[in-house]
């Protein structure tokens, strides 16, 4: 009876004592969440439950497993406090990860909850991603690497491997010259402010926001909704056209082509018109003028001005759209047409086989002529 009430104990007690302490924990979490509704850390913290649970539960398990005196385990003690130890890693690091990232997002919420400048909202957002992203990877490395030396065979092979660390490192540093070129280009855009998630940049021709920012590549997803996928490098190395630095607000240009005769003094006030009903207008500034001329047209420009990338696009096309349909409606002689015109009549040679304007115009002489019956008007002499 002992055999099965011993192991039923420290088994029974572990779980028992595990699932107390986590309640005790939550129930702390939750009082101290609505204690201090300013800061979402308390209610962040809470993730962490079920990782400390496993953590505790393998400790108390460790400490333990040798009372229960089974045969099974005392036969194989050594694999058993292996793989506690295992499981004891793997449980640590997750642990690490959910607290550092109650942290950081914690911090980075009361942040933008304070902040005005949504452009220093967005750099935080992009440098506290790739900081989560940096320190996960981080724990990742040392929690294998912390695996990988609880065995005694990988011990031995890490040993000898530190003999030709120099020819491995040579040999990894060109492999990985990408790799790590799109590293330090990741470390480059989150602290040196080049993009942030939520701009909206221009790269080969395609206009987008930036959706996603890695330590190896960035998403952009189009207007139409495309996902374009580059590695970082791309945004350290060649020019890109970033339409939220320096602030998100725009100006945007319409141009027609129109005839001489479009009344420039009347588009100017259907331009102001048609922006007053205009809810993507920010009412900051508008103009309009003829830029250019050709010998069959003019160009006209309007300028309107938008709170941001989105608005400017609408604001544009409504501006175009309710314009151009105006024109058609009261002016159509004001827009572009194709002109024509009689050809000009060339005079008659004269008697030396130029043009009759060389001289003086001279009527042409009856006696040389031919009647409509072709019959000679004079004779040969």
């Amino acid at each position: 009876m002992e055999n099965v009430l011993r192991p039923l104990t420290v088994l029974g007690g572990a779980v028992v004592l595990t699932l107390l302490l986590g309640w005790a924990v939550d129930l702390m979490l939750r009082r101290a969440d609505a204690r201090h509704a300013e800061t979402p850390l308390w209610g962040l913290l809470r993730r962490c439950r079920l990782p400390l649970q496993v953590v505790v539960l393998t400790v108390l398990l460790f400490a333990t497993y040798g009372e229960t005196r089974w045969a099974a385990v005392e036969n194989h003690e050594t694999g058993v406090g292996r793989v506690l130890t295992l499981v004891l890693i793997g449980a640590g690091a997750w642990l690490v990860v959910r607290i550092v990232s109650a942290v950081v997002e914690s911090t980075y919420a009361r942040y933008a909850t304070s902040a005005r400048d949504l452009a220093k909202v967005r750099r935080v957002r992009t440098q506290v991603t790739l900081i989560m992203r940096i320190v996960t990877a981080v724990v990742v490395v040392v929690a294998v690497a912390a695996i990988l030396l609880t065995f005694p065979s990988m011990r031995t092979i890490g040993t000898s491997m530190l003999a030709s660390a120099g020819i491995i490192g040579i040999v990894a540093g060109v492999a990985a010259q990408s790799t790590l070129g799109n590293l330090f280009a990741g470390f480059q855009i989150a602290f040196g402010d080049m993009v942030r998630l939520g701009d909206t940049v221009v790269v080969d021709g395609e206009w987008g926001v930036v959706e996603e920012v890695t330590l190896t590549f960035l998403a952009v997803r189009t207007w139409d909704e495309r996902r374009i996928t580059m590695p970082v490098s791309y945004f350290t190395s060649k020019p890109f056209e970033n339409w939220s630095r320096g602030g998100v607000q725009m100006t945007g240009t319409v141009f027609l082509q129109l005839d001489h005769s479009a009344p420039v003094k009347l588009m100017r006030e259907k331009l102001h018109e048609i922006l007053q009903d205009c809810a993507a207008w920010d009412g900051r500034d508008w103009s309009l003028a003829v830029t250019d001329t050709t010998p069959s047209t003019i160009e006209v420009r309007a300028v309107v001005t938008a709170k941001d990338a989105d608005d400017i696009w609408t604001a544009r096309c409504t501006v175009r759209e309710q314009l151009i349909a105006w024109l058609a409606a009261e002016h159509p002689y004001a827009l572009p047409r194709i002109a024509t015109a009689r050809a000009a009549v060339l005079p008659a040679p004269g008697r030396n086989g130029a043009a009759g304007d060389a001289g003086p115009h001279h009527e042409p002489d009856p006696a040389l002529t031919e009647n409509a019956d072709g019959d000679p008007r004079a004779g040969r002499g």
